[in-house]
């Protein structure tokens, strides 16, 4: 496997405080990597810096082994890094069309320049078909979809548009067993297509089930990492409370 991300010595301070502390990783290609800690362990500071909204103060990260400054959401959508947050971010009175091309729509070129509606439509349902999500129609207002219809349009948007790296923080947070499978299976189906994946879960068991290896941070520091299996759960519990500590 090759790595398409690495972090390398990545710090972040916030005034008096200390985010993150020299973290480094790999993420490889067609890897679903798991980010685990605890509240303030740094997950979430460290993924900003990934999507742009929060510049390094040390440390370089580089993509497909080539040094990168990510210095704007817009940015990382260029270097196609895709990144899901837990309130989504999706228009409730629009369709999976509205939500999948805000900010990018598709135009034609004729005397005059015109949003391409029917092949939005078409990208839409061929990218809803392609990766089994389930949705009433490509019209359908996402305010009246089912919470799990909402994370996996959320989803299937970030997989859709991030060519190289997604992440996903706590997709599968509030959702029942059926709508969380759902979202699991979408995240192994882009793996399976080539997009890395990184996952931020309090959820071991649905870690377990869909993550290839797990990092875990705490209080700002990379403490280690593990396959993520029944048999290591013990020990991945262990390095995010610190139960190891002397």
């Amino acid at each position: 496997m090759s790595a398409v991300l690495e972090v390398d010595s990545v710090s972040k301070r916030f005034g008096g405080t200390t985010a993150l502390r020299d973290v480094s990783l790999e993420l490889n290609e067609g890897e679903v990597l798991a980010l685990l800690g605890d509240n303030g362990a740094g997950k979430s500071t460290l993924i900003k810096i990934l999507s742009g909204v929060v510049k390094p103060d040390d440390g370089t990260i580089k993509l497909d082994g080539e040094p990168v400054t990510i210095d704007s959401p817009h940015a990382a959508r260029e270097l196609g890094i895709e990144t899901v947050y837990q309130d989504l971010a999706l228009f409730d009175n629009t369709g999976a069309i509205g939500n999948f091309f805000a900010g990018r729509e598709k135009t034609r070129f004729g005397w005059l320049r015109w949003v391409d509606d029917r092949g939005m439509r078409h990208d839409t349902e061929e990218i809803v078909d392609r990766l089994q999500v389930n949705l009433p129609s490509a019209d359908a207002e996402i305010g009246l979809m089912s919470g799990g219809q909402r994370q996996a349009v959320a989803c299937a948007r970030a997989i859709a548009f991030g060519k190289r790296i997604v992440i996903l923080d706590e997709p599968t947070s509030a959702l029942g067993a059926r709508e969380a499978g759902n979202v699991l299976k979408l995240i192994r189906e882009a793996a399976e297509q080539g997009v890395s994946v990184i996952v931020i879960s309090h959820n071991m068991e649905h870690v377990i089930e869909v993550a290839d290896r797990a990092v875990v941070l705490r209080q700002g520091r990379y403490v280690g990492e593990e396959q993520p299996t029944k048999q290591t759960q013990e020990k991945l519990v262990s390095m995010i409370v610190g139960g190891g500590d002397r």
